[in-house]
């Protein structure tokens, strides 16, 4: 018995609130600017993204960003587990993440938000205050292991070597940029942040300190400040000698001119599947307002111009 064209009508529309209603269980409650959502931050870039997060709250009172502050890999193993949406890092997707996403019809968006650079750090008692990147990269394999081969005159002795983490993207990019892929000292030790380091050298006469210069550029944040009265920032030359002429700290001119060797790219990879509140971030920092914060932050913005002075060195 045939079916009449009535039932049809019926059995179309009751499907078709079937689909609607099964489409319907992936609830998305945020907003490009309001709602919530966590992130992965390599802990490098913590002071300049806090500040990015606090005012982007302040002028969005409704939204929330939870920052997780953590190891580079961290953050790229959240992002590929789907616990974050939104990373922040000092490198792009590899060929075999970006063949991950798109498996499952995701294509995330890497967009280049700043500029930075390594900072080396000394105890304020340590007379020796310049270094080349030759000199650096014998200590990292081992080469150099004292003071006096830097300094004949230095009574520092056995130079003692900290990073943040053992899984940070600055042990990733002194292996890539400055050992060229030649195996680290064992004699290395890496703590727990950046933060650890700072006050580890600020303790410990011999010690050479590596960090992100995001928590020692910004001289308008308080704590900034407390960890500059801790250590001395050292110039680093590309020379074999290094002198007083072609030594450079990571000053953000010097950042922008390319004068100091060791800078790196910062970028938010947001594998966000629509326009939520973790695009609405992302836009923000990628704003003249955002890109402000990030100039005041003592790092070279995306697209921010920054103007440059002549300043004395004193180091």
């Amino acid at each position: 018995m045939n079916k009449s064209p009535g039932l049809l009508i019926v059995a179309t529309i009751i499907v078709f609130y079937a689909l609607v209603s099964c489409q319907s269980k992936t609830q998305y409650n945020d907003t490009p600017t309001s709602g919530s959502i966590k992130i992965a931050v390599d802990e490098t870039f913590k002071p300049v993204i806090q500040s990015e997060i606090d005012v982007f709250e302040a002028i969005y009172n409704t939204a929330s960003i939870t920052a997780s502050y953590d190891s580079e890999i961290e953050a790229f193993n959240n992002l590929l587990k789907d616990s974050v949406r939104l990373i922040v890092s000092s490198r792009q997707l590899s060929d075999q993440e970006k063949a991950f996403f798109e498996s499952k019809k995701f294509f995330p968006k890497e967009i280049k938000i700043a500029t930075d650079a390594i900072a080396l750090i000394v105890n304020p008692e340590n007379k020796d205050t310049m270094i080349s990147v030759d000199m650096l990269k014998k200590i990292l394999n081992g080469s150099i292991t004292d003071w006096k081969q830097i300094n004949q005159k230095s009574k520092s002795g056995k130079i003692k070597l900290v990073f943040d983490n053992p899984n940070s993207g600055t042990i990733r990019f002194v292996l890539d940029s400055v050992c060229k892929g030649v195996k680290l000292s064992d004699n290395l030790t890496a703590l727990s942040s950046n933060s650890a380091v700072v006050d580890f050298v600020s303790t410990t006469t011999n010690a050479i300190g590596i960090i992100g210069v995001s928590w020692v550029s910004d001289r308008e944040d308080t704590t900034v400040l407390s960890f500059l009265s801790k250590v001395k920032v050292m110039a680093l030359s590309r020379e074999a000698t290094p002198t007083y002429e072609n030594s450079y700290q990571p000053y953000q001119g010097y950042i922008a001119t390319q004068q100091y060797p060791l800078t790196r790219s910062i970028y938010i990879i947001n594998a966000e599947p629509r326009t939520g509140l973790a695009s609405g971030f992302t836009s923000f920092i990628a704003s003249e307002r955002g890109q402000r914060i990030i100039l005041k932050s003592g790092i070279l913005p995306a697209t921010q111009p920054i103007r440059l002075i002549q300043v004395n060195n004193d180091f």
